[in-house]
């Protein structure tokens, strides 16, 4: 019998990363307590760019978009924000969103189903994803609970499971 297999992947869904994006704009320029405040949440390149007049005000537009990924299935994980920055009279937050697993990541992913998941489990890093294979797939479903459990600092999820 062949190996039953899955891969490990943190991908973003940039179309409904555009569209909470685009509801938050739409929301910061609707709201009162926003109006006169120069607050706004944009696209700067794959970079998102918060402004706004006061370090508060960039943090209250930062809550606004972070809400609306949260309500277009996008974790927080992968979102990788800086710190509010003055920049002349306004105050700006930059903003990524990581798509990929990083190799420290990746080591540390492969290292927890070495220690902790079924004997007959293998990983191997591919790139910005990894590959779990093994005889059982009762072993592979283990292997993705351990990973659910796991608190690590990326969103992953499984995909490929044959």
């Amino acid at each position: 019998m062949a190996d039953s297999s899955f891969d490990i992947v943190s991908k973003v869904d940039h179309q409904e990363a555009d569209n909470a994006l685009n509801q938050a704009r739409k929301e910061v320029e609707q709201r009162y307590d926003f109006k006169g405040t120069g607050a706004s949440v944009e696209w700067s390149g794959e970079q998102i760019l918060i402004k706004a007049n006061t370090e508060e005000r960039a943090k209250a537009v930062l809550d606004v978009f972070q809400s609306k990924l949260i309500k277009r299935g996008i974790s927080l994980k992968s979102l990788e924000t800086g710190e509010p920055v003055a920049s002349g009279k306004e105050f700006r937050i930059v903003s990524s969103l990581k798509d990929g697993i990083s190799q420290e990541n990746a080591k540390k992913i492969s290292k927890i189903i070495r220690d902790e998941g079924p004997r007959s489990v293998k990983s191997q890093i591919q790139g910005d994803e990894l590959r779990v294979q093994s005889k059982s797939r009762d072993d592979l479903q283990t292997v993705q609970r351990l990973l659910k459990a796991a608190d690590l600092d990326v969103d992953l999820q499984f995909v490929n499971y044959r």
